[in-house]
């Protein structure tokens, strides 16, 4: 009979003693479910930086962490060519239980019994990550990063850095003083998602509100722009559509107030 594979583990949770209980019950169900702790991050984002040098078989995640909740980790996680199976745990999130049960996506109620992480361990072997979608309805409000896909990496993007966000074919580019990053993702939704961030110019580019510091007449003679908007931290020239102006023009008044 063959060995049964050890499934490397990674523990999320921005308590101490909660990731301490967890690396015992881990010891504890070593003999049944052979398992080997690979890594600790006490939020989201301290764990996508962990994965850049490891990526484990499975991550056990807190819901309500500071600076990236676990639901906004699975989603960037999700974006891995192979993401780790993701096993939830929650003190309380009621909403969240229903919704893992009905997409059968795993979850451990704390305080976390051996027996019930063992079958989840267990589970891991069979079943598919959860679907972005899936965990988009999940989060509540929008998230704190966007992320790519870079050279092997995965990238995270501090949604209040980002200066602006352009789509072309059928990629978004996102635009911060330092650099530019391609995402996978639809322009509409990141408009619905972070609306009280980003106003549209034009059917292509939102911009931060706040990075805006004026607008000019285009030089060039295009038929549906006429205004371009200069930014704060870029050189960068964003075209406003001749349907957006009426807005943009009265959110420019509020700027020159």
């Amino acid at each position: 009979m063959s060995a049964v594979p050890t499934l490397s583990v990674m523990i999320v949770d921005d308590e101490a003693p909660a990731r301490a209980r967890l690396r015992d019950l881990l010891a504890d169900i070593a003999a049944e479910v052979p398992n080997a702790p690979v890594g600790e991050a006490a939020n989201g984002r301290l764990a996508v930086e962990a994965l850049k040098e490891n990526v484990p078989d499975v991550m056990l995640v807190d819901i309500r962490m500071p600076e990236m909740n676990g639901i906004e980790l699975a989603r960037h996680v999700a974006k891995l060519d192979r993401p780790p199976a993701i096993v939830f745990v929650t003190a309380y999130d009621a909403y969240a239980v229903q919704a893992f049960e009905l997409n059968a996506i795993d979850y451990l109620l704390k305080p976390v019994r051996a027996a019930r992480l063992a079958a989840a361990l267990q589970k891991t072997r069979q079943s598919r990550p959860a679907p972005p979608p899936v965990l988009a309805e999940l989060q509540k409000g929008a998230r704190t990063h966007l992320s790519c896909h870079e050279r092997g990496r995965l990238l995270l993007i501090p949604v209040l850095e980002i200066l602006y966000l352009k789509a072309d074919a059928k990629y978004v580019t996102a635009r911060t003083a330092a650099r530019e990053y391609l995402l996978d993702e639809s322009l509409m939704r990141l408009e619905e998602e972070f609306s009280e961030r980003f106003i549209r110019l034009h059917r292509s580019v939102l911009v931060a509100r706040d990075a805006i510091a004026g607008f000019e007449k285009c030089a060039a003679e295009d038929a549906e722009t006429q205004w371009q908007a200069l930014l704060r931290e870029a050189p960068d020239k964003l075209p406003v559509s001749r349907r957006q102006w009426p807005l943009v023009k009265s959110y420019a008044r509020q700027l020159s107030a």
